[in-house]
């Protein structure tokens, strides 16, 4: 039978036109980016929108910290000038000297412990390596205010003290929580897990062979922890005590509980002291000059060094294994953190909670805890929302523009809260101050505050400060997902977005739930951008916690405190998990 030239071409155009879906056989895997280029974003979403969003988001998310750093070129006022004169360099010099000294203390004991931990053996090892990183769960505040409670005159300790030595029963025993000193100790005490988690991980991905190499020439265990280990941790170190060093900068509620003039407290005192929000915007742009400052010494050392990858291997290190009187001091030197960093505050803050309990415990108290799940919650769906443009368009635009504004996203984390949130303040409050004449020329009504001072401010604050929080998360999720599975539906018509929606989401589930309860543990604690945004009348459990142990009222602190340490224990135990802590030596 004869087939016409007609039917042949007829029947080659509807070959040509069948859609992709009804293909069976897959396209070549060299075809699969050419093929995904040249359809068409059925969702009308497609990837130069998700590029767009996550540019819009970047800048967003950097208005806050641009302001801070645009306002230090402007004239100065008179109340400038004089804190210049006066406080400014007692400002830098505290500042500096916390940080200095919380670095070293918290290298000290995270970097002995991490060591020990993984290149020992001895007796309750297992259980302080896992115990090593609860500390990070308490507030550094909390645990200033818990401290001094417990040492005041009339408190526990002083208590147990005259009891068991009948002679001091008539003496006052002077123990002051108070100063740089006191406030370097306590920082170390809650913020050491940051080195103790990362050097860990690096001291175990190290390679027995080079470590025993070390042994066989001649190398005690300590010197082989000096010239091999360390330096080959070193990058993971620093990373550590660069975010020690960044957390201390950041906090308000210690330096300002045990009397030390920081940065922040200067902040404060400008802001609702003095009432100049200029004084207060000059010295944010002071500290984040500051925290650039840390970031780059960090970069500095680093520099082109990099840890050679054939030196991590599969057979990790073996354990020396420590008895007696060496058993017994790696064993304290582990334990001691644990004690005075977790132990020791929340025992306190039990014993307090269920002396107060039934005077704190009431209606007021149940609207601090609607109030702080509320606004975490809130900060928590928001920057999850936003790291998940961020993250996702990073993914579908392999683009300069779109990593850029990636890093560009994440850096608020790094920037003290006091500083974004006199960032997010001094605009709203521009903004407000022209609505208000404008309303008042045309209708004759003020309208006061509408901007500043609100719960929406303050939860763009927290996604400004915490956006790396729920970013890095994702982007682990996003990196653990095959590829193919985007170009198989990109393939099969499925535009950028409803990939992301019939794909990518059912396996992100986990790392999305995972980013949320950070950044809503994190908002919980967040104290320094809350006291300043938040609306009039307004407290969450950090600020009643903080306002009671300033009023001397530590007891009637300790149910909003145990709310926050519990908040934090659990996701806490997961970064442990996620960052090796369960071994299998």
């Amino acid at each position: 039978m004869e087939i016409s030239s007609a039917a042949v071409t007829r029947a080659r155009t509807h070959t040509r036109t069948v859609p992709a879906r009804s293909v069976r056989t897959a396209p070549p895997r060299r075809h699969v980016r050419e093929r995904i280029r040249t359809l068409p974003a059925l969702s009308g979403f497609g990837p130069r929108a998700w590029a767009l969003a996550a540019l819009v988001v970047a800048s967003l998310l950097w208005i806050p910290i641009l302001v801070v750093g645009a306002h230090v070129l402007t004239p100065a006022g008179e109340t400038w000038s004089h804190l210049v004169d006066t406080v400014l360099f007692r400002y830098i010099g505290n500042s500096a000297l916390l940080v200095a000294g919380t670095v070293a203390l918290a290298f000290t004991i995270g970097v002995g412990a991490a060591w020990l931990v993984t290149a020992t053996e001895f007796r309750g090892r297992r259980i302080v390596e896992s115990m090593l990183i609860l500390p990070l769960a308490v507030p550094a505040y909390v645990a200033a205010y818990t401290y001094a409670g417990m040492l005041d005159v009339t408190g526990p300790m002083q208590r147990i003290v005259r009891a068991l030595v009948p002679a001091l029963s008539d003496s006052v025993l002077h123990i002051p929580v108070a100063g740089p000193k006191a406030a370097m100790l306590i920082f170390a005490l809650v913020l050491y897990p940051y080195v103790y988690v990362i050097a860990r991980a690096s001291f175990r991905r190290q390679s027995r062979t080079v470590l025993e190499a070390s042994r066989v020439l001649g190398r005690s265990a300590w010197s082989t922890f000096l010239r091999v280990a360390l330096p080959l941790a070193r990058p993971a170190v620093v990373a550590g005590l660069v975010l020690v060093a960044l957390e201390v900068l950041n906090d308000y509620g210690t330096v300002r509980f045990l009397g030390v003039t920081t940065f922040t407290t200067g902040i404060f005192r400008a802001w609702s002291g003095m009432g100049d929000l200029d004084a207060a915007v000059r010295l944010a742009g002071m500290l984040l000059l500051f925290v650039l400052a840390v970031l780059l010494i960090e970069r500095v050392q680093r520099g082109r060094r990099r840890t050679d990858a054939g030196i991590e291997t599969d057979m990790p290190m073996r354990r020396w294994e420590l008895r007696g009187a060496r058993g017994a001091a790696a064993f304290l030197f582990c334990a001691l953190p644990i004690l005075f960093g977790f132990l020791v505050p929340v025992a306190q803050l039990a014993y307090w909670a269920v002396r107060t309990a039934s005077r704190v415990v009431n209606a007021q108290f149940v609207q601090l805890v609607i109030n702080s799940f509320s606004l975490a919650i809130g900060a928590a769906l928001l920057g999850v929302g936003l790291a998940l443009v961020v993250a996702y368009a990073t993914r579908v635009v392999n683009g300069r523009a779109v990593k850029a504004a990636a890093r560009v996203a994440v850096l608020g984390y790094s920037v003290p809260g006091a500083v974004i949130a006199i960032g997010v303040l001094a605009p709203l409050s521009a903004l407000d101050r022209g609505l208000g004449f404008m309303s008042a020329s045309v209708f004759g009504i003020s309208t006061g505050v509408l901007l500043g001072g609100t719960v929406a401010a303050l939860v763009y604050a927290y996604a400004v400060r915490f956006m790396a929080v729920a970013y890095l998360p994702i982007e682990a999720g996003f990196d653990r997902e095959c590829r193919d599975l985007d170009a198989a539906s990109r393939t099969l018509g499925v535009g950028t977005t409803g990939t992301l929606r019939r794909v990518g989401l059912p396996l992100l589930r986990a790392a999305l739930l995972g980013a949320a309860i950070l950044v809503f543990v994190d908002v919980l604690k967040e104290l320094p951008a809350t006291l300043i945004l938040r609306p009039f009348n307004f407290d969450t459990l950090a600020t009643k916690a903080f306002q009671l142990a300033s009023d001397e009222q530590i007891a009637e602190s300790a149910c909003a405190a145990l709310i926050l340490i519990g908040a934090g224990v659990l996701p806490v135990i997961g970064l442990d998990r996620l960052l090796g802590g369960r071994s299998t030596r």
